[in-house]
């Protein structure tokens, strides 16, 4: 059996790597959390693309690791909004704002726009690195509507107000594995998984 590709995660956040893990699920990847460094700077995301932000944090990281490293950077697009929140999904009610308060804030945004004006798209960039040089950036998108108000217990971010037509469900009321399958986020992990894979 082949050796792992094993890889460092631009995050020192738990869930993210379990959510990755879960994505690499039946490949032969080793994933792990970028070890804490208080010396470090952390990488400040403030770029006006998702590329650039998730190319930018993977080669910060990349220059500090012997793994190659993979960074994404990730949001909610609306363009009835002039393409926001964007990149500034994660601070778009401001630093330190909670999952609630940002979507309280989306659906002040969109009062008074229906149909079309509610389509929207969740976006991920994922970049891979090592040793500072860029090797790979991948990419995909979703689209959905915004709802009038949340749904669902699970997810996180804007997913209780993303409503994914095909199932008919927003994404906070999908199962982790299932939500997998169709996310931004799964699908640009799956593009990146067959590039390190192919080669090997």
């Amino acid at each position: 059996m082949a050796s792992p590709v094993r890889l460092v995660v631009a995050s020192s956040n738990a869930g993210k790597l379990r959510e990755y893990q879960a994505l690499a699920a039946g490949h032969v990847i080793e994933l792990q959390l970028f070890p804490e460094n208080d010396s470090l700077p952390a990488f400040e995301e403030s770029a006006p693309t998702f590329a650039e932000n998730a190319a930018g944090k993977a080669l910060h990281y990349s220059r500090h690791a012997a793994l190659p490293v993979i960074a994404d950077d990730s949001g909610l697009v609306v363009p009835a909004l002039g393409g926001a929140p964007g990149p500034k999904s994660a601070r778009y009610a401001g630093p330190g704002a909670s999952d609630a308060e940002r979507v309280k804030k989306l659906l002040e945004e969109l009062r008074g726009k229906s149909g079309e004006e509610r389509r929207a798209r969740f976006v991920c960039v994922q970049a891979l690195a090592q040793a500072g040089k860029i090797i790979a950036v991948f990419s995909d998108f979703v689209e959905g509507v915004l709802l009038d108000a949340p749904r669902g217990g699970g997810g996180f971010g804007y997913d209780p107000l993303f409503l994914y037509e095909p199932l008919g469900k927003t994404f906070a009321e999908i199962p982790r594995e299932e939500k997998n399958k169709f996310s931004h986020r799964g699908g640009a992990f799956r593009k990146l998984m067959a590039f390190i894979e192919e080669s090997r």
